[in-house]
């Protein structure tokens, strides 16, 4: 058996669609082996977006009071980070382009995590339609150099709510929740 491990799943679809049910099935694998797993829905959270002012750079702190640091400082202390999220535009949601932003404050802090995973869906079933998603959350990571980007889920051609319901790619999430662990990086 492997250690209990803290991870954090950030659920980026404002729909909770299929996104958020491919990482919900991240989830039961992940509890199943014995971790705990907190779930964040961004779609129930107010983050404002980064304007640039630099306050962050001399404080240390955000001049923004919302969700975004108790998000932030949850990533943080987590040993591993879980993206869920759909495609949208070959990129990121929005929201947490915004999260990402608004996480400069935190660059030069220690933090736990080492190891993310990104569980992405989109409606046409391209691979290239990944690939964006891909080099932004590797883009985000070039702040956190000690944490890599582990494993990768894409799921394509699930377009409506409930599309991936069936679909093999959540039994291949549930493994990946279950076995995170099980062979150290």
């Amino acid at each position: 058996m492997t250690k209990s491990r803290n991870i954090v799943v950030i659920a980026a679809s404002l729909r909770r669609g299929n996104s958020e049910r491919l990482g919900d099935a991240f989830i039961e694998g992940a509890r199943a082996a014995g971790h705990h797993v907190e779930k964040i829905s961004l779609q129930t959270k107010k983050i404002r977006y980064c304007t640039g002012c630099e306050a962050c750079a001399v404080t240390g702190l955000c001049v923004f009071s919302d969700d975004a640091p108790d998000i932030a400082e949850k990533i943080m202390n987590a040993d591993a980070v879980v993206f869920a999220l759909p495609v949208y535009f070959g990129s990121i949601p929005g929201q947490l382009k915004t999260l990402f932003d608004r996480m400069t404050p935190y660059f030069r802090k220690p933090y736990r995590f080492r190891k993310v995973v990104v569980l992405a869906c989109a409606d046409q079933d391209r691979r290239d339609m990944f690939t964006g998603v891909k080099q932004s959350v590797e883009s985000w990571l070039y702040a956190f150099s000690k944490a890599k980007l582990t494993d990768t889920l894409f799921v394509g051609g699930v377009n409506h709510a409930g599309d991936i319901e069936g679909h093999p790619a959540l039994k291949q999430a549930e493994a990946l929740g279950k076995n995170l662990y099980s062979i150290q990086p």
